[in-house]
Formats: C-alpha cells, structure tokens, sequence
C-alpha cells in the first residue's frame, strides 16, 4: 500500500542539509519500503511507506527453496520501487538499505536470488543474520523504552513474533541482559501444519502445543517469572487496533494480556474468508494472525504480564536509526555488545579485573598504533572483546584454553555482534597464543584477505597487551608507543620491575614482529 504524493511534493521534500533515504525489508510475506527524511543525528521523519505481497515465506518453509517464479515477482516489486526512490533522487548506494531475513536466509538458493536481485535492479541485498537482526531491533525500540517512565526502570522483555521467527531482547535499566532468535514463526508454522490434511479446529490444537512448546522454552531461556512485556509486529498492532479496551500512551498502547487472549481464540475460530470480509486483511495476513497473536498472548502469560505493552515500531524504522546517525555501532550499542561479553565472561568465570586491564592496554595500543594497523573502529571493538574473552576458555581446560574459548565464543549468543563479527572476534582469541593463523585453521580459511589481515594485526596487539599483565598485579597502566628504527618501543612509567614484562614481551613478539615488521621491547621509565 502506498500514501502515493504528487510530483510538486516529490521535488519539494528535502529540506536544506537534510538526506533523503530509503530502507527496503524482504520478508516472508512482503516486501516494505520506506523513504525519510534525515536531518542532522536522529532526526528522522517518514515520508512514504510502500507493502507489496510475495511468496518467499511459503517457498522456503515447504521447499526450502525460493521459485523463479517468486524471483521474478520479487524483480518487478523493487524494480517499481526504484523508480519511486529515483522520483525522490534517491540514486547513490549510500542513501539505500535493503535486507532480507529468515526465508532468504534459509533459502538453499540464497545467493542466486541475491545475484538475480543485483543483475535486474543493481540494488544489492544484505542478509541479515538473526544477531544483525536483534541489533536493529533494539536500536528501533530503544528510543520508546527511553520515553516510558514505567519500561525505562524496570526488566522488558520485547517480542517480535515474526513470519519466519520470533526475536527475544531482555532489557534491564537500558541494558541487554538477553538476546535470542527461536524458529517461532506465524507463516513457518501455519506451513508446516497445513500438511496435515485434518479439520480447522484440529489444525489449531496442533498449532497450540507448538507454540506452548517453544514458549516454555523461551521462558527457560530467559529465566524469569514476572517481567513486562512489549510486543513488536504488524499482527499485535492489528489487534490493539481491533481491541475497545486498548489504552494509547504515546507511541505505545497498552492492552490486557486476558484481552488480546480473548481476541486471538475469537480470531481462531474464524475463516479466512470471513476475516478477509470482517478485517479488510490480505489472504496473506489471514494465515499469520492467528499464530502470531496467540504466540505473544501466551508469552505474556507465561510471564505473568497481565498488561503487556504494543509499540509501533519494525525493522526499517531500525534501520532507518542506524542510517541517520551512520554508523551501525553507535555509543549506547557499543555499550550493549561490550556487557553481552562481560555477562559471557562472568559464566565462564573469567579473571574480570585481569580481562578488564588487558582489555585497556589493547584500546591504548590500537590508538597508539593507529598509522601501522590501519583498522577501523569495528576493529577496535572486536579487539576489546578478544581482550575481555581471552580466558573463558580455562572454564574447560587451562590446557589449549584458546581453542576452548574461539569454540565457546562461536557458539554462544554475543548481542550485536554478525555471524562474521562474532567469526573475526573468536579467531583473535585463538590466536592469543602458540601458533600464527595458518590456511588450513577452522574458520581463518573461510575469510577474504582484509579480514585474514585484520585477525593477524588484532591478535598481534593482543599477544602484547596480555604479555604487559603477565604479572596479573596491573603494575603496568600508562603506556605510550612509539617507533625507533625497526622496533616498537613500549613505554611504561611508575613501576620498579617490569623485567617479567620485559621477558614475557620478549616470547610474545614473534606475530606481532612477523605481521607489522618490527620488534618489540619494553622499557621503564621511574617516575
């Protein structure tokens, strides 16, 4: 659906110094665009909303597998969109997002939809893995926890039940405390269950004990008995909107989980004819609803929420955030990612004070060695992970404990971080100690030349900054680098024996002399 302007408007709408962008979502059941408006850092202002159905989702959760036929249907939506963006001067690479989530994702066929994409339209398709979406979520419904008086002060847990999956943030006080993608999906669901060629009301008890199943799981995950509930997505805000006892309070509204229960057996025991006719909805949605609603009605339940809280926010609204302020990792979700690996940390009961120092010495390194490493501030996060993480792996075994930590950083949920990020970020672990990476390693083989580049000089940097706390007493805090010939000198000041230090960077060294050219020595200077 489109609110459609007139070509006077269209050459009117930029206002002096402002962007104008848009962001495209490739969902399971549709594919949404939204065109803003940017002014100076936050400052966003929606200026069209455009929603054309597709099939992606009913190919995926049956087949596995995205049909040509859908390819092609998915061609003519963003080629229409791209004359509309052009219309507003929205031409550059720069000023579009376009993502896609799970039946892309999940699709065997994934990179000759996005190859299919490119060559049509040349609008490139970023996939989002299930973390990148859980970081753009956030980064969308921060803002409301923010302006809430009640959710600003007390533990939130946020849903977004989706067509492909739901995504599970806890916040406490501003803080990530959770993060989490269950394959819960309403479309997913109603696909698999639709195989069963038994009654409507058979065909929802099935669907019941699904969603109870994975809901208990979540519950188990999460580890909460009462914590206040906000639901994200198109089906909950249908049903505030269907619903007489829903109370608006800004952007929010907030209903009775007994009321949205009532409303969802009341969907359920209709027809999708007649939800068509009572509701205006597409087929499409009529296949979703119902699940969907009964998934937040029972999370609310399990949860002991009787009121639970429906924002008006979704995925482009995300990514229009990260768009209007530039850069993904902003300071706040810096912030978020580092307490995600201290929280893994403190389960692996590292050394925190030791991880925290060394962690320290890695930031000032990576600042003083800025003109060698030539790394950027992604980088420089990653880096500070590796330096928090660098011991969990002791948890198993202090023997190859570096091995122990990349396996258990890879398989652990790190909020905010990508598949990739989270892949770089383990290698730098692993690489802490012992060996140079080599081709052949699990993972370091998988990566293009800028990433191998970027793991050796990162784990370089960290061989030092652990070397400089060899003696775990953080003697070592003021530190400044600086080159003399072809070494690297480290200076220290205020501490009356480093010779630990000194012999420890000594046996550290190699990588880092092997990767930047130079030597290492350290050297005291008494105050």
């Amino acid at each position: 659906m489109s609110t459609g302007i007139g070509q006077n408007a269209v050459s009117n709408i930029a206002s002096a110094g402002a962007r104008t962008v848009a962001v495209i979502d490739i969902g399971s059941t549709s594919i949404r665009m939204a065109i803003a408006e940017i002014e100076g850092q936050n400052q966003v202002r929606t200026i069209e909303e455009v929603s054309r159905a597709v099939s992606l989702g009913k190919d995926t959760f049956t087949t596995q597998s995205i049909s040509r036929e859908s390819i092609e249907e998915c061609v003519r939506i963003l080629k229409s969109y791209r004359r509309l963006m052009q219309e507003y001067g929205i031409t550059r690479p720069e000023q579009i997002r376009l993502v896609a989530t799970s039946a892309v994702r999940e699709a065997s066929n994934r990179l000759a939809f996005i190859d299919r994409i490119y060559i049509a339209t040349g609008l490139e398709v970023k996939i989002l893995d299930e973390a990148e979406v859980n970081r753009i979520t956030y980064m969308g419904i921060q803002p409301l926890l923010q302006q809430n008086p009640i959710l600003k002060s007390v533990k939130t847990i946020i849903v977004e039940v989706g067509s492909g999956s739901t995504e599970i943030l806890v916040v406490s006080a501003g803080n990530i405390q959770f993060s989490n993608t269950y394959r819960l999906g309403s479309l997913r669901m109603h696909e698999q269950v639709d195989r069963f060629k038994t009654s409507h009301a058979k065909q929802r008890a099935i669907l019941e004990t699904q969603i109870r199943r994975i809901v208990h799981q979540i519950s188990e995950n999460v580890g909460e008995t009462e914590i206040q509930m906000v639901a994200i997505g198109g089906d909950v805000r249908m049903a505030v909107k269907n619903i007489d006892s829903v109370v608006a309070e800004g952007p929010l509204h907030r209903v009775s989980t007994d009321a949205l229960l009532a409303f969802a057996r009341q969907i359920g025991n209709l027809h999708e004819d007649d939800l068509i006719n009572r509701y205006s909805m597409s087929f499409a949605d009529t296949e979703t609803l119902w699940p969907a609603l009964m998934s937040y009605a029972l999370l609310a339940k399990e949860f002991k929420s009787q009121l639970l809280f429906v924002a008006d926010t979704n995925l482009r609204d995300g990514l229009l955030t990260e768009l209007s302020v530039r850069d993904a990792w902003t300071v706040e979700l810096r912030n978020q990612i580092i307490l995600s690996a201290i929280n893994l940390g403190r389960r692996f009961a590292f050394d925190e004070s030791h991880a925290r120092h060394v962690a320290t010495l890695c930031r000032k390194l990576f600042s003083d060695l800025m003109q060698e490493h030539q790394l950027d501030q992604r980088m420089e996060l990653i880096l500070y992970l590796a330096a928090l993480l660098h011991e969990i792996g002791s948890f198993i075994s202090a023997r190859s404990h570096h091995k122990h930590a990349m396996y258990i950083i890879r398989h652990s949920e790190l909020f905010g971080l990508s598949e990739r990020d989270q892949l770089l970020l383990s290698l730098v672990v692993r690489y802490q100690r012992r060996s140079s990476p080599q081709p052949e390693h699990d993972g370091y083989s998988t990566l293009d030349r800028n990433d191998r580049i970027a793991v050796a000089k990162m784990a370089a940097i960290l061989r030092l900054a652990i070397a400089l706390d060899e003696s775990r007493s953080e003697r070592i805090g003021t530190i400044r680098c600086y080159k003399e010939d072809n070494r690297l000198v480290i200076v220290t000041r205020g501490s009356e024996d480093v010779s630990l230090e000194q012999l420890t960077i000594r046996q550290s060294g190699d990588l880092f002399e092997e990767v930047f050219g130079l030597s290492v020595v350290l050297r005291n200077e008494l105050e």
